[in-house]
């Protein structure tokens, strides 16, 4: 089960094609789960499974960016599908997001957690104060800085380095949890947050039954 122990053994498949994001949100969301987020700088690999997510889907969505409008901030929201949206929070985090549906639709899933798995070391090197593992990757802010994802990678292919994502082992229906979104005042009671049910790495706004 994810979550259960050290996961060096768990599975790495290919990069995820385009084809994968050029669908509506919420099922790029769900099908997220379980994939394996890479990152790769000068200093190394960085890795984790992906145990949480959630989908902003268009400028109607009041909690989505682009509900402000195509802006120099939003641009790469209405990118093509497959490529990053990383954008920056208080004044202190970067926030990874993966850009779906067809190009000149504003929507995205930001990745809120993961379950580390490679460079464990190298992510405790960036963030020093962190003394378990169990906290390195809880949040969104908290996975870029663990994995060295910056500003300077939005709008990049997730189909070659420096971000990729891999295929990684399927969740089936019974360990996900739905619930509405976290951490937001606008459209927050809409229910667009999955996550492995149970996994220990899930961010703590809300504890996994």
């Amino acid at each position: 089960m994810l979550g259960s122990r050290p996961r060096s053994d768990f599975r790495r498949g290919r990069v995820l094609p385009r084809a994968f994001y050029e669908r509506e949100t919420e099922i790029v969301a769900r099908a997220l789960l379980g994939t394996v987020l890479e990152c790769r700088t000068e200093v190394g690999i960085a890795s984790g499974i992906i145990v949480e997510t959630e989908a902003y889907i268009g400028e109607h969505d009041l909690a989505c960016h682009a509900a402000v409008g195509r802006t120099a901030r939003t641009e790469h929201l209405y990118g093509p599908p497959g490529i990053s949206y990383v954008y920056f929070i208080y004044g202190m985090y970067w926030c990874f997001n993966a850009v779906t549906r067809s190009e000149g639709l504003p929507s995205a899933v930001l990745v809120r957690a993961l379950e580390p798995l490679d460079g464990i070391a190298l992510m405790h090197k960036r963030r020093p104060n962190i003394k378990n593992t169990l906290d390195l990757t809880n949040g969104p802010g908290k996975l870029c800085t663990a994995l060295g994802i910056s500003g300077s990678m939005r709008g990049k292919s997730l189909q070659r380095h420096p971000i990729v994502i891999r295929e990684g082992e399927p969740v089936t229906d019974d360990k996900i949890e739905v619930t509405a979104r976290i951490g937001i005042t606008k459209s927050a009671d809409w229910p667009l947050r999955w996550l492995v049910r149970g996994n220990r790495f899930v961010s703590r706004g809300k504890v996994s039954a």
